[in-house]
């Protein structure tokens, strides 16, 4: 092989290497997921057990990731119809949460930093949403204010949601733990 050849197909091969890890570096949390619906988490990524993709992702991003002793994240990026959320639509998130001491659920755009808005209101705690008479939460992700319990999402064309479990007495280690309980995310109405 020529010596020129040579040097194009390492340069190539490079050029793919580092693209490869870069996508997987900025467009995942790493290969530990685990979905339930619209949700997805990474269980092991605070753990010794994170796999070096998860630790890149988060070395980058500069995020501290929860240990799962401590709590789990999950992320909806999509509804549980798979499309994707779309802060100028009327979204509800509806159902039971698994059994946790406190949980968090927060709108986020699509670089994860909270959506400046009048009301000032970014998510929800365990203690202050207001739960259906079943103990089902259901909250409402919109552009308009909505009575009862409404996350504004500032008209933004992609937002994602973090629901944070604290403390929860479970483990969703690998994909048969109790990920069911999850609530759905819907997208109802789209203008």
């Amino acid at each position: 092989m020529r010596p020129l050849s040579l040097a194009l197909l390492l340069a190539a091969a490079a050029a793919l290497g580092l693209t490869a890890t870069f996508m997987a570096v900025t467009q995942s949390r790493g290969m530990d997921a685990v979905h339930s619906g619209a949700w997805t988490g990474w269980p092991r990524s605070g753990t010794t057990q994170a796999d070096p993709y998860a630790r890149a992702a988060f070395a980058r991003s500069g995020e501290l990731p929860i240990e799962l002793a401590d709590g789990l994240l999950f992320l909806a990026t999509k509804d549980n119809g798979g499309a994707p959320l779309d802060g100028r639509c009327d979204i509800r998130i509806v159902g039971q949460l698994p059994q946790a001491r406190v949980w968090t659920l927060t709108v986020m755009d699509e670089d994860g930093r909270l959506i400046a808005n009048d009301a000032h209101r970014y998510g929800f705690t365990s203690n202050e949403v207001v739960f259906r008479p079943d103990g089902a939460v259901d909250v409402a992700l919109s552009p308009k204010a909505q009575a009862g319990n409404w996350l504004p999402t500032g008209g933004r064309a992609r937002v994602k949601v973090a629901l944070r479990l604290y403390d929860a007495p479970f483990s969703f280690s690998s994909a048969t733990g109790e990920s069911s309980a999850l609530p759905s995310v819907q997208t109802e109405r789209c203008p």
